[in-house]
Formats: structure tokens, C-alpha cells, sequence
């Protein structure tokens, strides 16, 4: 029989338990962070018909080139979630009677045929909060500090990027950009950090922009007051896009300062997130040591998607973050985490395997992590797997310790061991 050279998929891998402990511990804390937000929870389907994510209040062109669809046994056109947003925006479509405002967050997986890069895969675990119903930009300011705590307890510093999308479209209608090529403007702009001020002109250029559009763009991306919200003023007055994204940041701004997060949020004028979503502020989480590159949390406000799936005009005020568990699971990982264990004890039967294991359940049911073995191996190498695994607390159940009923606690650090008393079930004879 021949053999088979099994693989994983590519841009997908198996999570071994050292590792897959980290990432329970990095989904744990945003979890708790999520909760004391007030956040509740939702569980959305990783397979949704086609149509839905593929509306025009989903990911975009470039998303959805990426997406992975298939086919039921009806012959149903269906994929598999790229994000956690539009599955959500489904949720608040379908159920009315939610009460507004409405924080819910998600844990889970999403899929996308793109390119792979460190801490980005195809398969990949996406954490989300949303809030729907909160008109101000409040909303905003407490979704970018809870970011703020949950890297705070993860041991990451990061910075936060922010902008806003009327803001942005506004100064491209002014500069003259023709309001059907206003989105892949946004886009080429989204790349002046990467690609710098000449590359943005000539792909702006190939959008069949006019020159003199080119040369505004260009005095607006060279001026240095261009990260002050004064120099907005003057075009604030000829553009209602522009007046309405500067009250916004204005409001947002004061609202960080008050916080005393301004620190870690600045303001990037430039910042365009290429989802065409996006109606309102926008954001993305950055290593401060550059350790990764791309960002590893992004979101924003986008207020037509609910109103957009239900058909109507109606506007929902709905912003969200999400955080990326694979990437920050990377940035972990390139720093020290404990190699313990997290069990409080180990016991070891010496021919006693149904006492030990009774002891291990009598101890879980006081609330501690307890592992029996059932090896069967030496003593000498099963104290050494707890040392390597950070096991302080040692339990040897043999004969002597089941007649007297106690049993003896070793404590793998200072060597001392503790007596304790204990009644061991009798074995019936037969």
C-alpha cells in the first residue's frame, strides 16, 4: 500500500498544545476585556449564501476576489465568511427587536484565498466587537481603549492610527477627483506609507486623474500641517464632507485627550482602509517595536451596512474593531511566555491506579487542575516531565499511602513535603 504524504492545506497549519495554550491565553484575555465592556456574546455560520457576502456593503472587490465559495447538493450558491462584519450587519438585519445599543463580540474563524505572510494565513481566527445604536463618536473612542487595555494585558505596546473617511473623500472632491474613481483614489492613497509620495502620484496618474487634481494631492501629502486639524478648516467651508469629517474628529480628538489616550492614538490623514464599507472613522492597530509590519487590529464606523442588507436607506450607526489572533499570536510568540503547564498537581500512582484517580477527581472537585498519569512509566522520568513542565506540586499514590489513608503532597521547588489526611474509597473483592 502506498504511502500518503499528508500535508496541511496551504495557508492553513495545526496548532500543537505549547502553542495552541498561548493562543487560548491571548483569546482568553480579549475575552475578558470584551465582557468588561459590557460586550455579549454572538456565534454567527461560517457558511453564508453567496449573495450576502458578496453585496456591495460587504468587503469589497478585493476581498471578494479571495473569497471561497461552493456549491450544496441544490445547487446553492454559497461561501465561507471572509470577516465577522457582514454576518453581524445579517444579525441586526434579521432581528428588529434587538435592544439598541447593542455590543456584541466574536471569536472565530474566517477564510481567505490570499497571500501569505507572517501572521496571516487563509484560515485564520478573527476577534470582534461591534456596537450598533451609538451615534457619537463615543463609540468610537471606547472600542479604540479597550484595544488600548487588551494589548496592555497581552504585554504589547501598539499605536493606534485613525482617520475619517468623509474627511478623506471630502479633500479628494475639492482636489477635483472625479466622484466615480474617489474609491481606488482612497486606495492608492491607503499606500503612501509603503510605496511613498512618487509611486501614490504615478498610480493617481493611471486613474486618469487630472494633473492639476495630482498637483493638489501632492501639496496636501507634502505640507507639513497636514496632521493638524486647522489646515481642514479653509476646505471645511466649501465642502459639507469635509465640515462633517472634521466636527467628527474634533470630537473624537477631544474625547481621546480626556481619556488621557493620546499618547497611543494619532491622527494619520491618510489613513483610507480600503473596505468601501467604511462611512465614518476609521482605525488600525500597530507594533510600536515594527516587529510586524502590517496591522494587527483594524475597524471603523460603517452605517449604511444594516440599512443596506434590509434594502432600505435607513441609516444604522454601527462601528466595530477587530483584532487579528493569528498576528497577535505571532507577536506573542517572539517574546518569552512560561512553558508551565498550569496544573496545581500530578499525581502518580505506584499500582494504584484507581485510587490516584479518585484522589485527582476529589481534588478537580475542589476546583483544582489535576492531571493523574497512566503511563505506567518510571518515577524518575515522569518527576522529570514535571519539572520540564513547570508541575510544582508532586502526589505519589502506592500501598502505604492508601492503607493509611493520607497522602503526601511534594512541593518540586524548595524539596518539602506536606502530609495530608484522605479516606480511599475500599475496593470491593471479587
Amino acid at each position: 500500500m502506498k504511502k500518503m504524504d499528508y500535508q496541511n492545506v496551504k495557508g492553513t497549519q495545526d496548532y500543537l498544545p505549547e502553542a495552541e495554550s498561548v493562543r487560548r491565553k491571548i483569546r482568553r484575555t480579549l475575552e475578558d476585556v470584551f465582557i468588561q465592556y459590557g460586550c455579549k456574546p454572538l456565534e454567527t455560520p461560517i457558511l453564508n449564501y453567496t449573495d450576502l457576502l458578496s453585496s456591495k456593503y460587504g468587503g469589497g472587490a478585493e476581498i471578494l476576489e479571495e473569497m471561497y465559495t461552493l456549491s450544496d447538493r441544490g445547487g446553492r450558491d454559497l461561501a465561507l465568511r471572509y470577516d465577522l462584519t457582514i454576518p453581524f450587519a445579517k444579525v441586526a438585519a434579521m432581528n428588529p427587536g434587538l435592544k439598541m445599543p447593542f455590543k456584541r463580540y466574536e471569536i472565530g474563524k474566517v477564510f481567505r484565498d490570499g497571500p501569505i505572510k507572517a501572521g496571516r494565513f487563509r484560515e485564520f481566527t478573527q476577534c470582534d466587537v461591534d456596537i450598533v445604536g451609538i451615534d457619537s463618536q463615543l463609540a468610537e473612542a471606547e472600542l479604540m481603549g479597550m484595544a488600548l487595555e487588551a494589548f496592555k494585558r497581552l504585554g504589547l505596546n501598539i499605536v493606534i492610527q485613525y482617520n475619517n473617511r468623509k474627511l478623506l473623500t471630502g479633500m479628494l472632491d475639492v482636489f477635483g477627483v472625479p466622484s466615480e474613481r474617489i474609491n481606488k483614489a482612497v486606495l492608492t492613497l491607503d499606500k503612501l506609507e509603503k510605496v511613498g509620495i512618487k509611486a501614490v502620484i504615478a498610480e493617481l496618474s493611471e486613474l486618469e486623474i487630472s494633473e492639476a487634481s495630482q498637483r493638489s494631492i501632492k501639496g496636501f501629502l507634502t505640507d507639513e500641517y497636514n496632521r493638524e486639524l486647522d489646515y481642514f478648516e479653509p476646505y471645511s467651508r466649501q465642502n459639507e464632507q469635509v465640515k462633517k469629517g472634521l466636527e467628527e474628529m474634533q470630537e473624537l480628538i477631544s474625547i481621546i485627550n480626556y481619556l488621557g489616550n493620546d499618547g497611543q492614538c494619532i491622527f494619520n490623514p491618510f489613513l483610507a482602509r480600503g473596505l468601501e464599507i467604511y462611512t465614518g472613522t476609521i482605525y488600525e492597530l500597530f507594533l510600536t517595536d515594527g516587529s510586524i509590519k502590517s496591522s494587527i487590529g483594524s475597524g471603523g464606523r460603517y452605517d449604511n451596512a444594516i440599512g443596506g442588507l434590509l434594502g432600505t436607506n435607513e441609516t444604522f450607526s454601527t462601528v466595530g474593531i477587530s483584532f487579528g489572533l493569528d498576528v497577535i499570536y505571532a507577536a506573542v510568540s517572539g517574546k518569552k511566555t512560561s512553558s508551565k503547564s498550569g496544573l496545581d498537581y500530578y499525581v502518580i500512582p505506584m499500582g494504584m491506579g484507581k485510587e490516584a484517580l479518585g484522589l485527582a477527581n476529589e481534588l478537580r472537585a475542589e476546583g483544582y487542575k489535576v492531571e493523574c498519569d497512566m503511563s505506567g512509566k518510571k518515577p524518575g522520568k515522569l518527576l522529570d516531565k514535571a519539572n520540564k513542565e513547570g508541575v510544582r506540586n508532586v502526589i505519589f499514590i502506592g500501598e502505604d499511602e492508601v492503607k493509611e489513608n493520607r497522602y503526601k503532597v511534594k512541593d518540586m521547588v524548595t524539596g518539602e513535603e506536606e502530609a495530608f489526611s484522605y479516606k480511599f474509597a475500599s475496593v470491593p473483592k471479587g
